[in-house]
């Protein structure tokens, strides 16, 4: 696949686009902070296929270029491709402890969590310390006392963390 800069302005948005709400502002921020890592795949005729998000996030950002991948599809595929890409990530679930563990090493770092598209409630739902995780809780959440516990280890921090905390 090959990636060219493009004036932004010859990227044409899908007028039948099927995704709505889209988080415009959490991606021109993933912009902003990490730059342009992903192209936006365009037909022939520069109608964007994937990346209508990024093109608007760019939008927003005032970039004058944006990466665009031409991709060799039919109009066929092209419209096939457009509902495929966006579907199949919301089969995607998270694994918690990993992210959990991944959040934390992030925040040690003294990285923006902000930054992850979370906002301030579901990443205080992640950073639950389970050393400091209320016992009552605990029981009002499903019992955990009769099962086993299932420790796994930060491969960075080395602490334990129970798994059934946050399954």
């Amino acid at each position: 696949m090959k990636v060219k800069n493009i004036d932004i302005n010859k990227v044409i948005p899908y007028h039948n686009n099927p995704r709505k709400n889209q988080a415009v502002d959490k991606v021109a921020s993933s912009i902003n902070e990490y730059g342009f890592q992903q192209p936006i795949v365009v037909d022939k005729k520069m109608v964007v296929i994937v990346g209508h998000t990024r093109l608007l996030g760019a939008k927003k950002l005032g970039l004058k270029k944006v990466p665009v991948a031409i991709a060799d599809l039919s109009e066929t595929k092209s419209k096939a491709y457009r509902i495929a890409d966006n579907r199949l990530n919301e089969d995607s679930e998270w694994d918690f402890e990993f992210l959990n563990m991944e959040i934390g090493i992030l925040q040690e770092d003294d990285f923006d969590l902000t930054q992850l598209g979370f906002n301030e409630q579901e990443l205080n739902n992640l950073l639950v310390n389970p050393e400091e995780f209320d016992e009552a809780s605990l029981e009002e959440q499903g019992q955990l006392d009769e099962l086993e516990p299932q420790m796994i280890t930060c491969p960075h921090c080395k602490k334990e963390f129970d798994r059934r905390i946050y399954a």
